[in-house]
């Protein structure tokens, strides 16, 4: 059995290096994603060998993350499935990516079958097209952001521990307007949330806002997901302020682009099936959509 534990700050020590070394796509292969919704999905951790291996306890069932890390994968998931018949559970995968799943198959040809759910796809953007928003496709972001230049006395700058707080108290106007403690998701957000503006500086989260006159009308806030792409955790803005949500985007974009020349692609995450959210960003044309699967073993 493998000896899981509840995932803690401290935890970001050992795991941040092996994600580095496993420079994989999805999202949720991400300390701060790990810990962030921990409270809300019951995530478990644990060190197997050079991996790391994430527990998902949600509804009553037992899911497991792809193994992050480095080395010999095959006992690595062969530990993972005794866990899960020692526990009388089955063996479940989640949020597997496709390159996941041609290694699954790989070593452990017609064990597993696959269910994709198009809720939890990850949206992948190219950097400098976030940038340069060229094309008659990406016409009307041009003309919201310029119309916001136009409009309003704004300004924008990094978060720090001097302005965290102003943020802070945006999101919780937002959730108001919102009814965050209303929508099953959204609450389930505004929690995962809550544990990045809490632990802002232990995550080495990077962020900005925007103002108008003054006051915070939208922040985000990001990090470096693996070699080539950057990953946005969290993005608010207020509606009544036309174009706001265009230009923070477009700003922090450029901000990446300065911070990390590195990094060609965005990571936007997953829309989770709400259709608001889905056509927004459909509406800035990813490059790729990183596609998730579930899988359950086959035991006969």
């Amino acid at each position: 059995m493998i000896d899981f534990k509840e995932v803690e700050l401290a935890d970001k020590l050992w795991m941040d290096p092996l994600y580095a070394i496993a420079n994989l796509g999805g999202c949720h292969h991400d300390f701060t994603n790990v810990f962030a919704w921990s409270g809300i999905y019951n995530h478990l951790v644990a060190r197997v060998d050079d991996y790391i291996v994430v527990k998902v306890c949600n509804n009553d069932k037992v899911y497991y993350f792809y193994p992050a890390g480095h080395g010999d994968i095959q006992p690595v998931i062969e530990f993972m499935r005794q866990d899960a018949a020692e526990n009388n559970q089955e063996f479940y995968f989640l949020g597997l990516t496709s390159e996941n799943v041609a290694v699954l198959d790989s070593l452990f040809p017609g064990k597993f079958e696959y269910e994709g759910n198009i809720d939890y796809y990850d949206y992948v953007y190219l950097l400098d097209k976030l940038i340069s928003l060229s094309g008659k496709k990406l016409q009307s972001k041009r003309n919201h952001i310029n119309r916001f230049k136009k409009t309003y006395n704004w300004s924008f700058e990094e978060i720090t521990t001097v302005n965290l707080k102003e943020c802070w108290e945006m999101n919780v106007e937002w959730c108001i307007i919102h009814d965050c403690n209303e929508d099953d998701m959204l609450y389930k957000e505004k929690c995962a949330v809550t544990r990045c503006f809490e632990n802002f500086t232990e995550l080495e989260l990077e962020g900005c806002l925007l103002r108008c006159d003054g006051k915070v009308v939208a922040y985000t806030m990001g990090e470096v997901l693996n070699s080539t792409t950057y990953v946005t955790h969290i993005e608010k803005a207020f509606t009544d302020i036309h174009g706001a949500y265009q230009m923070i985007n477009h700003e922090f974009a450029v901000f990446i682009k300065e911070h990390h020349p590195d990094m060609h692609y965005v990571n936007r995450e997953e829309d989770m099936g709400y259709d608001g959210l889905r056509r927004a960003k459909q509406s800035y044309y990813p490059d790729r959509m990183e596609e998730k699967y579930t899988a359950r073993y086959r035991n006969k």
